[in-house]
């Protein structure tokens, strides 16, 4: 539980910092500009919306995460309902990559 808490609350300070956008076309437009550094897909989304943002990110390099709920997503920005979220900032997206991808504790 500790890491997904660091993850939404660096989450939720980039959004402070104004580094996020969301919502499905906020996030494609975001991406169609080449200004994605990271998008984060809730677990909970349709296989839809996840195959889409997939193929969005793997045609232009992007990385991509799928974790938490749409729930847990949504409050860790103060929205509700948001199931997508780009970082657009650098530092922000190496940070998340690096405690998603290696905070994770499988249990």
């Amino acid at each position: 539980m500790g890491v997904n808490h660091t993850i939404y609350g660096l989450i939720g300070l980039a959004r402070r910092a104004g580094k996020i956008n969301f919502g499905t076309e906020s996030v494609q437009e975001v991406i169609k500009k080449g200004k994605a550094k990271l998008v984060i897909v809730a677990e909970d989304t349709s296989s839809r919306t996840k195959k889409n943002f997939e193929q969005l990110c793997e045609r232009d390099n992007i990385p991509i995460r799928m974790i938490g709920t749409i729930e847990e997503l949504s409050k860790s920005i103060g929205q509700v309902n948001k199931a997508v979220i780009v970082i657009k900032d650098e530092n922000f997206a190496k940070e998340l990559i690096k405690r998603i991808d290696g905070g994770e504790v499988i249990g």
